[in-house]
């Protein structure tokens, strides 16, 4: 699996599952989507965090090309899924996406008894854009069928199939004062985009609200079977973990699941750890630290060792996993990578008064200051806490940039180009975004809730995860390799773009 698939599966937590078949909300549901428009919550009250990332012209910049490349992949999907070749497919689709950015509309997918899908469209528009919709969209569609009713152009898949559209019409008539919400069912989503299947996702809820200046996002992840999860009590590594941080994360229970993964078996240690722990310090950009519990920290060190140096040194000329003359080292209880440039990435096994962990960085951990915020451990109290994120994301995006793109050109991927349009966009969002803090709370059987509260709807990682996708040369898929270089001397690494002081 590609790296960026492994870290989208990674931040999700989508865990794997074992047990008793569990009932899904909506067995036969593909896709429920109602997003308010662009126009609409700009207007509303509390539309600061939505202005910031979404409207300046950065960002209007990045919605365009985005648009632009989304319209000639639709069309040539379209093409090969239905069979109807359409003259300037992507011209005809293009203006229907500015639509749906500054619109409010609906969208219900189902899938039918003879796994037909039907897809309702009803979106709020004026005359002349209504008429815009049925001239481009019907040559894509020549047995769907368009209706108009209260301001509202409908656009039915199928002709003559009113029983989900009547289901739309009824959801527009409900009073719904969310941003966004959608349903999406993921595994019936990839039979037709068999890309997804790899993820594994389930079926996902979510709503968007901003009752004051923070949004707020809450969510449902529904699992086609009971989860196994072993939620044992969180053994946080407090003596390399200090303050002053400005990002951090704790997750638990995902033994089974990083186990039963493919893409996992070359860096698998036994036994597999259920807890992961990562901070990111203030100031300097690759204080960057991940620590993890382990019953025997020797055992597991020399069992890391083991599975990483062949893909750091591999045999016989090939090439391995960083760019250059890499050495990969285990003496004295620490695992040491040389031969990268600005860095120290390190591997070293500790042992505190809460267990033994190996600790992991990319450059020295500074010495203890001041004593953790006793909130933090409050936060770790909560029942059936799967996962916790805070984050200062203003401060944070800075030291995840720099790591990232370092990270990104000694592998040979595509870094993220200072002049993109996804790095203008971060540039200009960044610096007034604040305190940012998500949970996860397995909350059923098959069922686990989502919660974020923040001045905008990602996480300095998820920005930069998203603003690499945006901009992969085969979006919407995300192949970032680059050609594989001949020569060291050809490696002349650059310092990333820098980001603007956060806004105070």
């Amino acid at each position: 699996m590609h790296p960026m698939k492994k870290l989208i599966l990674l931040f999700t937590l989508l865990l794997v599952v074992s047990g008793v078949r569990a009932a899904l909300p909506q067995p036969d549901l593909i896709a429920q989507i109602h997003f308010a428009g662009a126009q609409k919550i700009s207007a509303s009250a509390n539309a600061n965090a939505f202005t910031n990332e979404f409207c300046s012209a950065e960002a209007l910049a990045l919605r365009a090309q985005t648009a632009n490349r989304l319209s000639v992949w639709l069309a040539g999907w379209l093409q090969k899924n239905t069979g109807v070749t359409v003259a300037d497919g992507a011209a005809k689709l293009r203006p229907l996406f500015d639509d749906l950015q500054k619109s409010e509309w609906f969208l219900e997918a189902r899938a039918f008894a003879n796994g037909r899908p039907q897809t309702v469209i009803a979106i709020k528009l004026d005359a002349a854009h209504a008429q815009l919709w049925q001239t481009n969209l019907k040559p894509f569609f020549p047995s769907g069928s368009f209706g108009e009713s209260g301001g509202w152009l409908f656009f039915n898949s199928i002709a003559n199939a009113a029983t989900l559209q009547n289901s739309v019409f009824e959801t527009i008539s409900q009073h719904n004062s969310a941003w966004l919400t959608l349903d999406l069912n993921w595994p019936r989503l990839a039979q037709w985009y068999p890309d997804l299947k790899s993820l594994g996702l389930p079926e996902t809820q979510f709503t968007v609200t901003a009752p004051d200046d923070n949004l707020r996002i809450n969510g449902k992840f529904y699992f086609p079977e009971n989860l196994a999860m072993n939620l044992e009590p969180w053994r946080v590594p407090t003596n390399s973990l200090h303050q002053p941080f400005v990002s951090f994360t704790a997750v638990r229970g995902f033994a089974t699941w990083f186990a039963a993964q493919p893409w996992a078996q070359a860096y698998q240690i036994s036994p597999t750890p259920n807890q992961f722990f990562t901070w990111a310090m203030a100031q300097i950009p690759y204080q960057t630290f991940a620590a993890v519990p382990v019953a025997d920290v020797a055992s597991a060190l020399a069992q890391a060792y083991a599975r990483l140096e062949p893909i750091v040194q591999p045999q016989g000329g090939a090439p391995g996993m960083f760019l250059g003359a890499s050495k990969l080292t285990l003496t004295n209880n620490e695992i040491t990578l040389t031969g990268v440039p600005f860095v120290s990435p390190f591997m070293r096994a500790t042992k505190e008064s809460s267990g033994q962990f190996l600790l992991a960085g990319a450059f020295p951990n500074t010495p203890r200051s001041k004593p953790l915020p006793p909130e933090l451990f409050q936060r770790l109290t909560e029942k059936n806490l799967v996962f916790y994120h805070w984050e200062i994301t203003a401060e944070r995006l800075p030291t995840a940039l720099n790591l990232s793109q370092l990270g990104f050109v000694i592998t040979s991927h595509r870094q993220l180009g200072g002049e993109s349009a996804a790095m203008k966009w971060i540039q200009k969002t960044a610096p007034k975004l604040g305190n940012t803090v998500t949970e996860i709370v397995q909350t059923g059987p098959a069922e686990m809730t989502f919660t974020r509260k923040s001045p905008g709807i990602f996480t300095a990682v998820e920005m930069l995860a998203l603003g690499h996708w945006l901009e992969a040369p085969n979006f919407p898929g995300c192949d970032l390799r680059l050609p594989p270089r001949s020569a060291l001397k050809k490696f002349h690494p650059h310092p990333p773009a820098a980001l603007p002081a956060p806004s105070k």
